[in-house]
C-alpha cells in the first residue's frame, strides 16, 4: 500500500513522501469527518450495508466492448518503470469475460484497470454520501489494492484515496469496501485495482451502490434525490456578470456578461464573456470588444455563435432616452475562444429575438434601436453569403413584435410567436400568433390566457419536436408589477386551426419577499422562469421570482408532455435566480444554473448544478459508437449501445437569455433494433425545419428513463435538403391573415419601458415606477420595501420625486429612517 501512495496515481500525477501523505490523509479525514458531521447530519450514524441498490458502474462484468476490443468503460493506466499487460480473459466469475492485470518486471509505479475518467463512464456521487464497493478477483500477487480516484468540480480530475490491500487468492473472492465521504465539490469517482509487484490480478462483477440511505428493494437508494434530484452550489464563482449562456459543441459553456448590467464597467469600456468547462472545473475569461450586455444570440450551423446588437448606451436620468441598440454584429469561434466582426445590421436592435431557419439563415426580429423607439425591421443573416441581406432584400411586414419576442420555427418553415416577451403587455390582439415569411403575413392565434401578464414567461417546443406542440409558463408585468401568475398554456400546431388552451397550473413553492421565505398562495406563480428539455423527453421548468426583479420563488418541477402535468416539488436551486438568470443542459444530462440581477443592483456570480433523479436509477447505457458524426437528412444513422435502449434523440444545445431560447429542441430519432439489440439504426427526419442544421446532443435513453452522456453530431446543411417532408399542419386557421403594415422608422416606447424609475439611484439599479400592490402608496412603506429588497442609500436624480421618496428635499431618498 505504501508503494502505491508513494508513487504516481495517474501517469504523470505524482505523489512523494508516502508516510507523510498517509499520516496528512488521515489527519485531513478525521477534520472531514468532525466538520461534516455537523452539517450533513448522516455521519452522526453509521449507515447499514446498502441492500437492493441499484449498480452504479458502467460495465461491471466486461461484457461490452469497444471497436479496438478494450471493455467499455473501462482503461489501463499506471506509471513507472514495469514490464505489464493490461488484457480480457475468459476466466470469469460469471458471463463470458473478465479483466486481468500483469506485471512481469517492476522497479517501481503500478499498472491498473480503472473505469474511464469521464463523464460517460464515471459514476455520479453526492457530497456527504458513502458507496459500498465490491468486486470479484483472484489473485498471485499480495501487491495489489482497491484505488479510487474523485473528480473535483473545480480542479478537475485527481486521485483520492487507496481503500483495501487485496490477499493474493486461488480462486474467486469477492472484495467489500465502503468509501470515506464524498468530499464536496465532488461530482464523480472512479475505482478499480492497482497492482504494484509481480503477479496477475484477475477481476470480475464490479458493485457500487448508495449505502446512504439504504432502502431494501428499491431500485434507487439515494433518498429523496430518487425522487426531486439534487442541486449542489459551486465551490467557484461565476467571474463574469453572465446574462447571456450558449452551449457550445465541445461541451463548454459561453457566458456572455458584456458590461453585465453596471453602468460604471461601461463607462470603463470593460466588456467581458468566459467559457466554462464542466470537464475540468476551468474558467477562461474571453476578450469581448463591445457592450454585448442583452443582445441576441443563435448557434449558426458550422457550430460557430452568432451575436447580434447589444448596448450601446444605458438610460439617461433625466429621462431624455432610453437604453440603446448598436448595430454591431459578431461571431464567436468555438475553436478559437474569439470574436470575430460581421457586417452591420440595418439598425441598432437591443434585446432582439434570434431564430434559425431551416436552410441556416438566421431571422430576427424587435429589440429597441439606436435612439431608444422600438425596431420594426426584420433583419436575415445569410448563411451562404455570411453576412446580414440589405433591408431591401427581406420581406417585411414593418410590425413591432417588442423585446426578445419567442419566434419558434415550425415545420413548414413559418414562425410562431407564442407570446413570451420582455418588458410590458403582449402585441395587440390575441398576443400569439403564425407568421409567414413567403406570403409576408400575420395570422393572430387565439387563447393565450391574460396575454399582457406573460411578461418573462417561457415557451418550449415540447419534446419531441415532431408533434409540434408548444407550452408557455408563467409571466408578469414590468409596468403594472402585479404578482406573477401560474397560468401554462398548450398550442397543438398540428390542428387545422391551432389555438392555445390552458395547461395546468405552475406548481407553487416558497417565496422570500424580504421577511424570509413564505409558502405561496392564492394565484402566486412566478416570472424569469427557466425551462430545459430533459434527455428522458421531460421538461424541467425552475428558478423565478414574484414580483419585478425581486421576491425570489424557490419552486421546481417536471413537466411531463406524455401527460401534461407537473410534477411538483422537485429540488429547488439554493441560490435565487431572477432577472437575467439562465438554466440550460449539460451533455452530461445535468442542469447549470447562473445569474441572478435583482432591483438593487447585485449580481449572484454562484453556480448551481442540478443532477436529475434520473442519474439516481443506476448505470447509465453507453453509446459505444457512432459511425460518423456528420449527418444528413433523411439519412439512417447506425450506432451501438452497450445494452438495450428505448429512445434515441437529438437536443440542440441551448443559447438562452432571458427566460428565452426559441431555438431550444428534441428531435426523436425512430430506429431500427437490430437482432442483438444493441446496434440501432436511427432515422433522421428528411425536414431541416424540424430539426434545423448544426450540432446537436445525441443521447440514448433506457427504459428507467436513464440517459446516456451525449455524443455530439451535425446533421448537415442546404446540400442535404432533397425532398424533405413538410405536413400540411395548421392550413385552416380560422382568424384573418394580416398584410404587412404601412412602412414606418419605429414604434414609440417610452424610456420606463424596463419597469424603473431613474430618477433615483444609478443606471442599474431598479426603482420601480409602480411597486406591488401590497405596498402602500406612502414613502414609509415604499422606503420599508427597499430597506428589505437590499437597496442601499440612493440619490434623487434631478429635482422630481415622483415616488416621494426624498420628502425632507435633500436629495436623498428614504434616508430619513423612515
Amino acid at each position: 500500500m505504501v508503494r502505491v501512495l508513494a508513487g504516481r496515481a495517474r501517469a504523470g500525477h505524482r505523489h512523494t513522501g508516502g508516510r507523510r501523505l498517509r499520516r496528512r490523509r488521515t489527519r485531513a479525514s478525521a477534520a472531514l469527518l468532525l466538520a461534516s458531521g455537523a452539517s450533513f447530519g448522516l455521519l452522526l450514524v453509521a449507515p447499514g450495508p446498502a441492500r437492493a441498490g441499484s449498480n452504479l458502474v458502467v460495465n461491471p462484468g466486461f461484457e461490452s466492448v469497444r471497436a479496438d476490443g478494450e471493455p467499455t468503460c473501462w482503461e489501463k493506466s499506471g506509471w513507472g518503470d514495469n514490464d505489464f499487460a493490461v488484457t480480457t480473459s475468459d476466466q470469469a466469475h460469471s458471463g463470458g469475460k473478465a479483466l486481468s492485470v500483469t506485471v512481469t518486471r517492476r522497479v517501481d509505479g503500478d499498472r491498473k484497470a480503472l473505469m474511464l475518467e469521464d463523464t460517460s463512464c464515471a459514476p455520479v456521487v453526492s457530497p456527504s454520501h458513502q458507496y459500498d464497493l465490491s468486486l470479484w478477483y483472484k489473485s498471485t500477487t499480495p501487491d495489489a489494492s482497491i484505488t479510487a480516484f474523485r473528480h473535483d468540480v473545480k480542479t478537475g480530475w485527481q486521485y483520492w484515496t487507496d481503500l483495501k490491500s487485496l490477499p493474493a487468492e486461488d480462486g474467486y473472492t469477492r472484495a467489500q469496501v465502503r468509501t470515506p465521504v464524498v468530499p464536496p465539490g465532488t461530482d464523480q469517482i472512479t475505482w478499480g485495482v492497482s497492482v504494484y509487484g509481480k503477479g496477475t490480478v484477475t477481476t470480475d462483477d464490479y458493485d457500487m451502490e448508495d449505502a446512504t440511505q439504504p432502502a431494501p428493494g428499491a431500485a434507487c437508494t439515494a433518498g429523496d434525490a430518487c425522487t426531486k434530484g439534487s442541486w449542489e452550489v459551486m465551490p467557484f464563482r461565476n467571474p463574469v456578470r453572465s446574462m447571456h449562456s450558449v452551449v457550445l459543441h465541445n461541451g463548454k459553456v459561453l457566458l456572455v456578461a458584456g458590461s453585465g448590467n453596471d453602468p460604471d464597467l461601461f463607462k470603463a469600456g470593460t466588456f467581458t464573456s468566459a467559457v466554462y468547462d464542466p470537464r475540468t472545473g476551468g474558467m477562461k475569461t474571453i476578450p469581448t470588444p463591445v457592450d454585448m450586455f442583452c443582445a441576441g444570440h443563435v448557434q449558426l450551423s458550422d457550430g460557430r455563435v452568432l451575436i447580434m446588437s447589444g448596448n450601446k448606451a444605458y438610460p439617461a436620468a433625466d429621462g431624455s432616452h432610453g437604453y440603446e441598440g448598436f448595430k454591431d454584429s459578431y461571431i464567436f469561434d468555438p475553436a478559437s475562444e474569439s470574436y470575430t466582426k460581421t457586417n452591420d445590421m440595418n439598425e441598432g436592435h437591443w434585446y432582439p429575438s434570434a431564430t434559425l431557419l431551416g436552410n441556416g439563415d438566421v431571422i430576427s426580429f424587435g429589440g429597441l434601436k439606436e435612439d431608444s423607439t422600438g425596431s420594426v425591421t426584420a433583419e436575415k443573416f445569410s448563411q451562404a453569403q455570411g453576412k446580414w441581406l440589405p433591408r431591401t432584400e427581406v420581406n417585411q411586414t414593418w410590425s413591432y413584435w417588442g423585446l426578445y419576442p419567442s419566434m419558434v420555427l415550425m415545420q413548414d418553415g413559418r414562425l410562431f410567436y407564442s407570446g413570451s416577451h420582455v418588458f410590458g403587455n403582449g402585441t395587440p390582439g390575441t398576443g400569439a400568433s403564425v407568421y409567414d415569411y413567403d406570403a409576408n403575413t400575420v395570422t393572430d392565434v387565439p387563447g393565450l390566457q391574460d396575454k399582457d401578464h406573460r411578461d418573462q414567461s417561457m415557451s418550449v417546443l415540447l419534446p419531441p419536436a415532431q408533434d409540434q406542440r408548444v407550452l408557455t409558463m408563467g409571466g408578469g408585468n414590468v409596468s403594472s408589477n402585479p404578482e406573477a401568475g401560474r397560468l401554462t398554456d398548450l398550442i397543438d400546431l398540428k390542428q387545422p386551426s391551432p389555438r392555445y388552451v390552458p395547461g395546468p397550473l405552475l406548481p407553487q413553492g416558497t417565496v422570500d419577499q424580504g421577511q424570509g421565505k413564505k409558502p405561496e398562495t392564492g394565484a402566486q406563480g412566478k416570472m424569469y422562469v427557466s425551462a430545459v428539455l430533459m434527455p428522458d423527453g421531460k421538461v424541467l421548468e425552475t428558478g423565478g421570482g414574484l414580483h419585478d426583479r425581486a421576491d425570489p420563488v424557490y419552486e421546481a418541477s417536471m413537466f411531463n408532455p406524455a401527460t401534461n402535468a407537473f410534477q411538483p416539488g422537485m429540488a429547488t436551486d439554493p441560490i435565487p435566480r431572477t432577472y437575467h438568470s439562465s438554466a440550460f443542459l449539460l451533455p452530461d444530462g445535468r442542469v447549470m444554473a447562473v445569474g441572478d440581477n435583482p432591483g438593487n443592483g447585485t449580481f449572484d456570480d454562484h453556480v448551481s448544478i442540478y443532477t436529475p433523479p434520473y442519474l439516481y436509477h443506476g448505470a447509465r447505457p453507453q453509446i459505444t459508437s457512432v459511425a460518423a458524426d456528420k449527418w444528413q437528412y433523411a439519412s439512417t444513422q447506425r450506432v451501438t449501445v452497450d445494452r438495450p435502449v428505448v429512445r434515441a434523440e437529438l437536443i440542440r444545445p441551448a443559447a438562452v437569455t432571458h427566460s428565452s431560447d426559441p431555438n431550444q429542441r428534441f428531435v426523436d430519432l425512430p430506429m431500427t433494433v437490430g437482432a442483438d439489440g444493441t446496434t440501432l439504426d436511427l432515422n433522421v427526419t428528411s425536414n431541416p425545419n424540424m430539426a434545423p442544421p448544426g450540432w446537436y446532443m445525441l443521447f440514448a435513453v433506457d427504459a428507467a428513463g436513464v440517459p446516456s452522456v451525449a455524443k455530439w453530431v451535425h446533421l448537415g446543411g442546404p446540400d442535404a435538403m432533397a425532398a424533405p417532408m413538410v405536413h400540411g399542419f395548421a392550413t385552416g386557421m380560422t382568424e384573418k391573415a394580416k398584410p404587412p403594415e404601412k412602412p414606418h422608422a419605429s414604434h414609440a416606447v417610452p424610456p420606463q419601458i424596463a419597469g424603473c424609475d431613474r430618477h433615483y439611484g444609478a443606471e442599474n439599479v431598479c426603482v420601480p415606477t409602480v411597486f406591488p400592490q401590497s405596498v402602500a402608496a406612502t414613502a414609509q412603506a415604499r422606503c420599508s420595501w427597499l430597506k428589505g429588497h437590499g437597496y442601499g442609500k440612493l440619490k434623487v436624480n434631478g429635482r422630481d420625486d415622483p415616488l416621494g421618496l426624498d420628502p425632507d428635499h435633500n436629495g436623498w431618498a428614504c434616508d430619513g429612517g423612515r
